[in-house]
Formats: C-alpha cells, structure tokens, sequence
C-alpha cells in the first residue's frame, strides 16, 4: 500500500474527520486509493447498525431523520448519515435538499452528515452507497443511517445494505397502500407513519396494520409507529424499536447479504463490495496475452470496476529513457476492458480519450483504476486513472463501450 494511502487509512480508523471525508470522496470517486482504502479497513467491518430510511418523495424522511439524531445524541450514540439526493441536472453532483434539513443537529461532534448524489443509479441509493457505508462503519460510527432518495414500489436496494429498514408513509395512502404493498412496504422492519399530526394519518396507520395482519409469519410482526417530527412525538418510540430490531437482527448483515432477487444487474452480484466477480476478471487477464507480455495483474475487481498494476521494466522505456505513451494507453485500455466486461457481456470499445500528466519512470509501480459512471441498455461510459508511486496521477482515459447481448466466451463455457 502506497505510504499516503496508509496515512490516510490509519488517520480514518483513528477517527480522523478531514480523513474520512477524504477516504469517501475516494471511494465515490473511484480512485487508486479506494481499493487501498477496502482492503485495510476489512477487518473493522460489521459494528455499526446500519439503519435504512426509505419512503415516497415529500414522506418528511429528513426531518424525521433530524429528530432521531436529536434522540439518539440524547443516548449517547455516535451517528454517521448518508443522504442519497437526486443527482443536479447542470452539475451532476447531489442537491444537498437532504442536509439542509437536517441542520440542527448536523453539527453536533457526535453525527457526521455526506450527502452524495446517486447520479442516475436504480433502486433509490447511489452505485457508492454500499462502499460509504463500509467507510463509515470501520471509522467507528455506532448507527450509520441512510436516507434513499424519494423511492418509488420497485426501489428497494436498500434491503442489501440496512440492517434495519425504515419504511415511512405519508397520511393520507388510501387505497395506495394496496397499489404499493408487494413492493417497498414488504421490505420494512419498521413502518413509521409521518407527520401524525396531519388529517389523515389515523387513517393511514389503520390501513397499514390491516395489511399486516394478511400476512404470516415474521413480517407480520412488523410495528407500525406515528411520528411527529416537529412535535417530536413517537420519535423516541422509533428509536427504541431501532435498538429493539438491532438486538434481535444482528449488525452487519449486509457483509454477507446475497443479492436481491429481481434487479436488473447480473445475477452474480451487483454490489461492488462482493468478490463474485473477481474470479472472471481473474480469467481475462489470465487468457489476455498482451496483459501477460506487459506484466500485468489484477489487484482487486467487481462488478463495474477494476484495479490493475504493472511495473515498468525496461522493455517499455521509450527513446528517452521514459515510459510514456503506448505502454500506459495499454495499461489503461486493459482495465478499460475488464470493468466493462465485468458484468458477463461483451463489451465492444466504440470511443477511447486519453490525457497524459507525466512520465513513469523504471522501476515504478503503476495503477490503473477504472470505474463506471454511466450506463445505460446500449452504451456504458469508464473514466481510468492511472497513477505513480505514492499516487502521483500518470494520466487520464475515458471510453466508451457499446453493450451487445452476447455473454462472454468463458462463462459460457463454465
């Protein structure tokens, strides 16, 4: 591990807060240090209780989420927050409608609030939510709580990172409750009914309490709860129910969580934290022999990224003594291709970019890090950043690759 990335590790396992605003920008962002930054903090994992809030846009999930931190400072809980906002339209970074709202006690030394925005990605969380969360819990939060966006009957990928999921429903559902049921409510651990002191909301916990006595077993047993949270009325009542389903539940389900049925990634795991698809970027790079001639090798992979290394020998210096170039488009273009065939479909190159800073130097260890960020049924879009001893970034590429329909040659044969 370069030396800045364990400073930065050591610093964020401390508690340190410039550190652990710094290790989630790079993981959101993809960059070399994240793969540094998962492997050191593997072994803290699965401490804190990761508590889901979901809901429909307008639900008043934040200004219930600020209530609970004012509750669960009271307890003396350390709480970290993870706001998913929708992405801006003009700079594709995250609205902070969340944040704001949760202002009063945001600022409290016990509660960190990030808000990232889930730049286009289904199931009401960001493609990084997951990974955040892992930050979070090895920086020793004792709740982490994670706000989706407004989230609609199908938005349910909360249930693979919340130990505990929070379901709150406006007043006034009626008969929508029947429209919704067999999507996001199926999923609570806790139903809460919001702003119960607006008309309607008796109505609406009735509602919701007929629909569980439908069902058998477990999840019949779901509490519904009513909250005000500007009265601050049922508020401590959720809080003990978040302890109570914590204790029965356990912390840090989602470390071994399979993935959700009826998403629509490939069935061997959406989630970049899991390994699933390790062993396939294994076999590409294993079976590509252009990687081989250069000496490279996989460092860590999932699904949508890839992190690579190589070390320049003296076969690939150039007629000044550098290597500059080719060599480093090759060590790019190759975790190019292995994040975009990450998910079990031929991925075909239709557009490549490449920026270069400097030189590498003999005998440096170089990086290529790669990482979707959009995708869509036809095309996928990877930036790469290639980087230096002590991640002194080398160069930049970004690519485009149009999705056929065809799976990988290995995984057909298997």
């Amino acid at each position: 591990m370069p030396a800045g990335d364990r400073s930065l590790l050591s610093r964020l396992l401390a508690g340190d807060r410039r550190a652990l605003a710094r290790a989630i920008s790079a993981v959101e962002n993809g960059t070399p240090a994240a793969a540094s930054i998962a492997t050191g903090m593997s072994s803290r994992l699965g401490r804190a209780q990761v508590v889901g809030i979901t809901g429909a846009p307008g639900a008043g999930k934040s200004t219930l989420i600020d209530a609970l931190l004012g509750e669960l400072i009271a307890r003396g809980r350390t709480i970290a927050v993870v706001a998913v906002d929708p992405s801006s339209p003009v700079s594709g970074g995250a609205l902070l409608g969340d944040r704001v709202r949760m202002g009063e006690h945001g600022a409290h030394e016990r509660v960190f609030i990030r808000s990232i925005a889930s730049r286009g990605h289904p199931g009401g969380v960001s493609k990084t939510t997951a990974a955040i969360v892992d930050v979070l819990d090895a920086a020793g939060f004792e709740v982490v709580i994670v706000e989706t966006v407004g989230a609609g009957q199908s938005e349910v990928r909360i249930v693979e990172i919340a130990d505990t999921r929070i379901v709150v429903c406006p007043p006034g559902l009626g008969d929508e409750v029947q429209a919704i049921k067999a999507g996001i409510l199926e999923i609570a651990d806790v139903l809460v009914v919001s702003k119960a002191d607006a008309p309607g909301a008796d109505r609406t916990a009735r509602e919701l309490q007929d629909m569980l006595r439908l069902r058998s077993g477990a999840r019949a047993q779901v509490p519904v709860l009513a909250t005000s949270a500007a009265r601050g009325d049922g508020v401590a009542a959720l809080a003990d129910a978040i302890e109570a389903h914590g204790a029965s539940a356990g912390r840090g389900t989602r470390l071994a969580r399979p993935p959700a049925r009826g998403r629509s990634e490939t069935p061997e795991c959406a989630d970049d934290r899991r390994t699933c698809t390790r062993p396939r970027l294994q076999r590409l790079v294993a079976t590509d022999a252009f990687a081989r001639s250069l000496g490279i090798r996989l460092v860590d992979g999932g699904t949508g990224h890839a992190l690579i290394e190589m070390t320049v020998r003296s076969e690939h210096l150039n007629f000044n003594g550098n290597c500059h170039g080719g060599v480093i488009f090759s060590l790019a273009d190759t975790a190019f291709g292995l994040a975009s065939n990450s998910h079990g479909q031929v991925a075909a190159g239709i557009d490549a970019h490449i920026t270069y800073q400097v030189a590498a130097r003999l005998d440096d260890r170089l990086t290529a890090s790669a990482h979707e960020v959009s995708r869509s049924r036809k095309l996928a879009v990877y930036r790469v950043d290639v980087a230096g001893p002590d991640g002194k970034p080398i160069s930049s590429f970004t690519g485009t690759v149009y999705l056929t329909t065809r799976p990988l040659a290995q995984d057909s044969e298997d």
